[in-house]
């Protein structure tokens, strides 16, 4: 598991912190994750990635906010991913997506990678499958986790 990077998040500032779980902000991360997908398709290669990538990451966060956890550093929430409920390859997909962003948005790399729909599709619907599956017992155990490895 990637417990050293989640307790070096635990220690930063914008890292990982336990807030109040919210059901209105997860939502609303949820929609916003949606409507940045409905953009993949109407954007150019640039966009798509960019949008590709954070249609993704709303989803992820949206979990965050339903456990009640902010996590404002990129790299830490995609670390909690395997805490949540993910396997390996949608947390590679999403490293990918992130890599890929970062290289057409800041690095101003070529954007000829066409970005594959189906599978951020997929990932969303993940993303909605963990929500639906939460209850206060995996949320509570979740927050006893991170707790744990605050110390």
């Amino acid at each position: 598991m990637r417990f050293e990077k989640i307790k070096w998040c635990l220690n930063k500032k914008k890292g990982i912190r336990l807030v109040e779980p919210n059901d209105s902000i997860s939502n609303e991360y949820l929609k916003e994750a949606f409507s940045d997908f409905e953009m993949v398709e109407k954007s150019n290669l640039k966009w798509k990635t960019v949008t590709a990538y954070y249609s993704c990451y709303n989803a992820v966060y949206s979990i965050l906010m339903k456990i009640g956890i902010k996590s404002e550093i990129h790299d830490c929430t995609i670390a909690l991913m395997e805490v949540i409920g993910f396997e390996e390859e949608e947390i590679s997909f999403l490293n990918f997506l992130k890599k890929e962003r970062v290289g057409v948005q800041y690095y101003l790399n070529d954007s000829s990678l066409e970005i594959d729909k189906e599978k951020v599709l997929g990932f969303l619907n993940k993303c909605k499958e963990i929500l639906i599956d939460l209850n206060d017992n995996k949320i509570n155990e979740i927050r006893e986790l991170l707790e744990a490895k605050d110390e």
